[in-house]
Protein backbone atom coordinates (compact mmCIF):
# COMPACT_ATOMS: atom_id res chain seq x y z
CA UNK A 1 0.00 0.00 0.00
CA UNK A 2 1.67 3.71 -0.89
CA UNK A 3 0.79 6.34 1.79
CA UNK A 4 -1.64 9.24 1.19
CA UNK A 5 -0.28 12.50 1.68
CA UNK A 6 -2.79 14.85 2.35
CA UNK A 7 -3.33 18.72 3.80
CA UNK A 8 -6.49 17.83 6.10
CA UNK A 9 -7.07 21.32 7.50
CA UNK A 10 -7.26 22.62 3.59
CA UNK A 11 -10.84 24.46 3.02
CA UNK A 12 -12.03 24.58 -0.55
CA UNK A 13 -14.28 27.13 -2.15
CA UNK A 14 -16.63 27.11 -5.17
CA UNK A 15 -16.53 29.77 -7.51
CA UNK A 16 -20.43 29.79 -8.13
CA UNK A 17 -20.96 30.53 -4.74
CA UNK A 18 -23.20 33.80 -4.23
CA UNK A 19 -20.55 35.91 -2.66
CA UNK A 20 -18.88 35.57 -6.33
CA UNK A 21 -19.82 38.36 -8.93
CA UNK A 22 -21.95 36.50 -11.63
CA UNK A 23 -20.12 38.16 -14.17
CA UNK A 24 -16.80 36.36 -12.75
CA UNK A 25 -18.18 32.88 -11.87
CA UNK A 26 -17.70 30.91 -15.06
CA UNK A 27 -13.81 32.04 -14.85
CA UNK A 28 -13.45 32.40 -11.51
CA UNK A 29 -11.25 29.81 -10.87
CA UNK A 30 -7.80 30.62 -10.84
CA UNK A 31 -9.14 33.51 -8.29
CA UNK A 32 -10.61 31.02 -6.00
CA UNK A 33 -7.65 28.72 -6.05
CA UNK A 34 -5.26 31.47 -5.37
CA UNK A 35 -8.16 32.44 -2.27
CA UNK A 36 -8.05 28.77 -0.67
CA UNK A 37 -4.54 28.64 -0.78
CA UNK A 38 -3.78 32.31 0.56
CA UNK A 39 -6.33 31.72 3.72
CA UNK A 40 -4.50 28.09 3.84
CA UNK A 41 -1.25 30.34 4.75
CA UNK A 42 -2.82 33.30 5.95
CA UNK A 43 -6.34 34.04 8.13
CA UNK A 44 -9.10 34.71 6.00
CA UNK A 45 -9.63 38.33 7.53
CA UNK A 46 -5.99 38.63 5.94
CA UNK A 47 -6.68 37.93 2.52
CA UNK A 48 -8.62 40.11 -0.05
CA UNK A 49 -12.12 38.75 -1.65
CA UNK A 50 -12.13 36.37 -4.35
CA UNK A 51 -13.64 39.50 -6.52
CA UNK A 52 -10.73 41.72 -5.74
CA UNK A 53 -8.11 39.01 -6.60
CA UNK A 54 -10.16 38.41 -9.86
CA UNK A 55 -9.66 41.93 -10.84
CA UNK A 56 -5.92 42.65 -9.49
CA UNK A 57 -4.60 39.01 -10.64
CA UNK A 58 -5.97 40.08 -14.36
CA UNK A 59 -9.27 37.52 -14.82
CA UNK A 60 -10.69 37.24 -18.12
CA UNK A 61 -13.97 35.79 -19.33
CA UNK A 62 -11.48 33.30 -20.58
CA UNK A 63 -9.87 32.78 -18.03
CA UNK A 64 -6.65 33.63 -16.22
CA UNK A 65 -3.32 32.96 -17.89
CA UNK A 66 -0.57 31.22 -15.88
CA UNK A 67 2.14 34.53 -16.16
CA UNK A 68 -0.50 36.87 -15.15
CA UNK A 69 -1.47 34.31 -12.19
CA UNK A 70 2.61 34.40 -11.19
CA UNK A 71 3.06 38.01 -11.86
CA UNK A 72 0.76 39.46 -10.62
CA UNK A 73 0.36 37.18 -7.25
CA UNK A 74 3.95 37.83 -6.56
CA UNK A 75 3.06 41.39 -7.28
CA UNK A 76 0.34 41.47 -4.46
CA UNK A 77 2.17 39.46 -2.04
CA UNK A 78 5.62 41.29 -2.14
CA UNK A 79 9.27 40.11 -1.34
CA UNK A 80 8.52 37.56 1.24
CA UNK A 81 6.77 35.40 -0.69
CA UNK A 82 7.69 32.60 -3.72
CA UNK A 83 5.45 32.58 -6.67
CA UNK A 84 6.70 30.45 -9.05
CA UNK A 85 5.64 27.28 -10.96
CA UNK A 86 7.31 23.77 -9.70
CA UNK A 87 7.23 20.41 -11.10
CA UNK A 88 5.59 17.19 -9.52
CA UNK A 89 8.69 16.56 -7.71
CA UNK A 90 8.96 19.79 -6.29
CA UNK A 91 4.84 19.78 -5.54
CA UNK A 92 5.00 16.57 -3.71
CA UNK A 93 8.09 18.56 -1.47
CA UNK A 94 5.70 21.39 -1.01
CA UNK A 95 2.62 18.70 0.12
CA UNK A 96 4.60 16.67 2.52
CA UNK A 97 5.90 20.23 3.83
CA UNK A 98 2.12 21.46 4.21
CA UNK A 99 1.92 23.79 1.45
CA UNK A 100 -1.00 23.58 -1.23
CA UNK A 101 0.07 24.33 -4.68
CA UNK A 102 -2.03 25.90 -7.61
CA UNK A 103 -2.29 23.58 -10.72
CA UNK A 104 -3.27 24.78 -14.13
CA UNK A 105 -5.10 22.04 -16.93
CA UNK A 106 -5.09 23.63 -20.05
CA UNK A 107 -5.49 22.08 -23.15
CA UNK A 108 -6.30 24.79 -25.48
CA UNK A 109 -3.17 26.98 -24.97
CA UNK A 110 -0.69 23.80 -24.89
CA UNK A 111 -2.14 22.85 -27.88
CA UNK A 112 -2.98 19.18 -26.99
CA UNK A 113 -7.09 19.79 -28.07
CA UNK A 114 -7.50 16.09 -28.88
CA UNK A 115 -6.36 14.47 -25.50
CA UNK A 116 -8.82 13.38 -22.98
CA UNK A 117 -8.31 14.78 -19.64
CA UNK A 118 -10.13 15.33 -16.41
CA UNK A 119 -10.31 18.84 -17.05
CA UNK A 120 -10.37 21.52 -20.19
CA UNK A 121 -9.04 24.77 -18.65
CA UNK A 122 -8.91 24.76 -15.24
CA UNK A 123 -7.42 25.85 -12.07
CA UNK A 124 -7.40 23.96 -8.79
CA UNK A 125 -5.63 23.67 -5.33
CA UNK A 126 -3.49 20.40 -5.16
CA UNK A 127 -4.07 19.56 -1.47
CA UNK A 128 -2.67 15.90 -1.71
CA UNK A 129 -1.13 13.00 -3.47
CA UNK A 130 -0.62 9.75 -3.54
CA UNK A 131 1.68 7.04 -5.56
CA UNK A 132 -0.01 4.15 -6.92
CA UNK A 133 0.63 1.01 -9.29
CA UNK A 134 -0.69 3.38 -11.96
CA UNK A 135 1.99 6.54 -10.71
CA UNK A 136 1.19 9.96 -8.96
CA UNK A 137 -2.69 10.10 -8.24
CA UNK A 138 -3.32 14.03 -7.49
CA UNK A 139 -5.63 14.54 -4.55
CA UNK A 140 -7.60 18.17 -5.27
CA UNK A 141 -10.48 20.57 -4.62
CA UNK A 142 -12.08 21.15 -7.65
CA UNK A 143 -13.80 24.53 -7.19
CA UNK A 144 -17.34 23.70 -7.49
CA UNK A 145 -19.64 24.21 -10.47
CA UNK A 146 -22.89 25.96 -11.22
CA UNK A 147 -24.99 23.38 -8.76
CA UNK A 148 -22.37 22.02 -6.45
CA UNK A 149 -20.04 22.41 -3.96
CA UNK A 150 -16.62 22.25 -3.95
CA UNK A 151 -14.89 18.32 -3.49
CA UNK A 152 -11.95 16.57 -3.15
CA UNK A 153 -11.49 14.64 -6.20
CA UNK A 154 -8.35 12.23 -7.32
CA UNK A 155 -7.01 13.18 -10.98
CA UNK A 156 -4.81 10.40 -12.28
CA UNK A 157 -1.25 12.63 -13.41
CA UNK A 158 0.26 10.72 -16.01
CA UNK A 159 -2.83 11.30 -18.65
CA UNK A 160 -3.02 15.18 -17.66
CA UNK A 161 0.54 15.74 -17.51
CA UNK A 162 0.83 17.24 -20.91
CA UNK A 163 -1.47 19.61 -20.48
CA UNK A 164 -0.51 20.45 -16.55
CA UNK A 165 1.66 23.05 -14.49
CA UNK A 166 2.10 23.81 -11.36
CA UNK A 167 2.71 27.11 -9.30
CA UNK A 168 4.22 26.93 -5.54
CA UNK A 169 3.36 29.90 -2.99
CA UNK A 170 4.92 29.62 -0.32
CA UNK A 171 6.41 32.46 3.17
CA UNK A 172 10.06 33.05 2.55
CA UNK A 173 10.52 35.12 6.09
CA UNK A 174 8.01 33.28 9.00
CA UNK A 175 6.77 36.03 11.80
Amino acid sequence: MFPLKNLHNFIGKSQFDDDIHAQFRASACGPVTAFTILKHHLSESAVMHVNDLYRQLGGTKIGLFKWRFIRNLQKILGSHWIVKECNIEELQHEIDVGRPVAAKFDKWFSFHWFGKFNYDYHWVPVIGYKKSTQGIVLIVHDNGGRTRESRIREIPYEPNRQILSFIKIKKTIVD
